[in-house]
């Protein structure tokens, strides 16, 4: 199955004010245990959201769904740029496309609500995905599969690239 086609929707990220995106296949993706446990153990969100660890798939639920795609856009941009809205609107686009399996994934938690309601659904499910990190993605290992460089943010108030993922076919 070949990338046409695919090439609007990654035009579309650009036009959005991605920094970057990229089409990959999705065995570039890489799924481990440690992104999860970092959120355990570091992240002040941790259990505070339906989108983040314990509540997020675990990296199983997700190498399975991985196994179901063949291709996917990975989106870089700013961390000072909520990216959301526009990777639930090109996940949108691509499913009238033709392409109904388009799934996004976000970065970082969800910032749809000042306060999630964590004992009940989510009220904005239309919207709300998890961050590839709550998911078990390795997202350095999986931006250097990419071609990205990555480095670590070493001072609180250095800006830093965040990466997104839109699944397809």
């Amino acid at each position: 199955m070949s990338t046409e086609g695919l090439e609007d929707l990654r035009l579309s990220f650009l036009e959005s004010g991605a920094e970057d995106a990229r089409i990959i296949p999705v065995k570039e993706i890489v799924v481990a245990e440690w992104p999860r446990w970092k959120c355990r153990y570091g992240c002040p969100n941790y259990g505070k959201s339906l989108l983040c660890p314990p509540n997020s798939p675990t990296p199983d639920e997700t190498r399975r769904l991985l196994n179901e795609y063949q291709y996917a856009i990975l989106v870089k941009h700013d961390s000072r740029r909520n990216n959301q809205p526009v990777l639930i609107e090109l996940e949108r686009r691509a499913f009238l496309s033709n392409l109904p399996k388009a799934l996004a994934l976000g970065s970082g938690r969800c910032r749809l609500c000042d306060e999630c309601n964590t004992s009940g659904s989510c009220i904005h499910p239309e919207q709300a995905r998890p961050s590839m990190e709550a998911c078990g993605i390795d997202v350095f290992s999986t931006a250097h599969n990419a071609g990205y460089e990555m480095t670590v943010k070493t001072a609180k108030d250095q800006s830093y690239s965040r990466f997104s993922l839109l699944l397809l076919r």
